[in-house]
């Protein structure tokens, strides 16, 4: 047993996407400036983008090869059988050389085999689940979890854990460091102005993108608004493409901000009034903090269905209105921005009760998570 004083080794794994792999992040930031922690490492897949991620935040990465678990049965799920296997292996060679004192899994199938060896070198760990229907890896290990970390209170329910919490998501450290004028004014944007931000996550979101070609030239020059738009690098070229075909000059408008992607998200949320955005948790928790209202459009080919889950529950609680991605055109946008925008009391109260959700403590949450499961 790790005595009170002894300063603390720690793993953080998960991977895929965005929403595993930045709550990691958040802890790690966190873990960083701890007296308390001695070394950090993350244990990832290195064709995906935790790897680039826990190298820009000069965290030791330790590689293990596992794909996503096949969806139906077959020579596909036997062969994804034995990747896992060799994955655990890989795992617990990674954690018998380096002997971290506890775990932090943030989900995705980078997870599993991490903390299958964790359960069989018998170090203990805790589980960060980020979307309101928890992801299958997190469902089946944490009934031998120490701690459950949630984010939505509507994971609860699936998770069988006698010690969970509800933390909210982490994020990082960087966040909501600007205000508003500074925010709008390095955009070329001004104030007295309604500002409306449209996102799709990190990869952007097609359906959201056509939808805005036919709407942004009526929400800039007839109903006086400014936009602020991340495409998704891979959508760039087809978006603007698209976009000249019915609006030549939209490069011209100065109420018009048109990027790839927002290496800091915390300037474009700060700008603006209310959002347009799939419905992943980190982007929900960054919208919580923010104080802004959004329509959320749920990507409907999410693992789990996660996305409408998540979306479900801000609505519900009044913190956003839910669209449907096959209702997603420009009318319907157009629609639904003019009715929030025209009923100021109730976009009020959405703004009110997203800061309500905001759990701007639970990178620290976590952290005391990770060092009572060590004791």
């Amino acid at each position: 047993m790790r005595l009170p004083s002894e300063k603390l080794t720690v793993v953080l794994t998960g991977g895929g996407t965005g929403g595993h792999i930045y709550p990691a992040i958040a802890v790690a930031q966190k873990l960083k400036t701890d007296e308390d922690i001695k070394k950090l490492y993350y244990i990832g897949c290195s064709a995906n983008m935790e790897r680039d991620i826990t190298q820009k935040e000069n965290i030791e990465f330790l590689p293990v090869i596992i794909s996503g678990m096949p969806r139906k049965t077959g020579f596909g799920l036997i062969k994804w059988f034995f990747e896992l296997f060799k994955a655990v292996i890989q795992s617990i060679k990674h954690l018998y050389r380096i002997k971290p004192d506890v775990i932090l899994g943030t989900g995705g199938y980078v997870s599993g085999p991490v903390l299958l060896a964790a359960i069989i070198l018998k170090i203990p760990f805790v589980i960060h689940e980020s979307d309101a229907h928890p992801g299958m890896a997190n469902r089946w290990l944490a009934p031998a979890a120490k701690y459950v970390s949630v984010s939505f209170e509507q994971a609860k329910k699936y998770i069988n854990s006698k010690n969970i919490k509800i933390n909210g998501n982490p994020v990082r450290e960087n966040f909501n460091a600007i205000n508003r004028e500074v925010a709008l004014s390095s955009l070329n944007l001004t104030p007295n102005k309604k500002t409306l931000l449209v996102i799709g996550g990190s990869q952007g979101a097609r359906t959201i993108n056509n939808a805005l070609i036919g709407a942004v030239q009526k929400l800039t020059c007839e109903h006086n608004f400014q936009v602020i738009h991340q495409t998704g690098k891979k959508n760039i070229e087809e978006y603007t493409k698209q976009l000249s075909e019915v609006w030549q000059d939209f490069t011209a408008c100065p109420d018009y901000v048109l990027r790839p992607y927002f290496d800091d998200m915390s300037i474009p949320l700060a700008s603006a009034d209310m959002a347009i955005s799939r419905a992943g948790s980190l982007s929900i928790s960054e919208l919580n903090l923010s104080g802004l209202p959004s329509i959320l459009i749920p990507y409907p080919y999410a693992a789990s269905d996660h996305q409408r889950f998540n979306a479900k529950a801000m609505e519900e609680a009044g913190a956003a209105i839910y669209l449907e991605d096959s209702e997603c055109n420009s009318e319907k946008l157009i629609f639904c921005i003019l009715e929030l925008f025209n009923n100021p009391d109730k976009l009020l109260k959405m703004r009110e009760i997203n800061k309500s959700l905001a759990k701007p403590e639970s990178a620290k949450n976590i952290v005391e998570m990770l060092k009572k499961a060590c004791l």
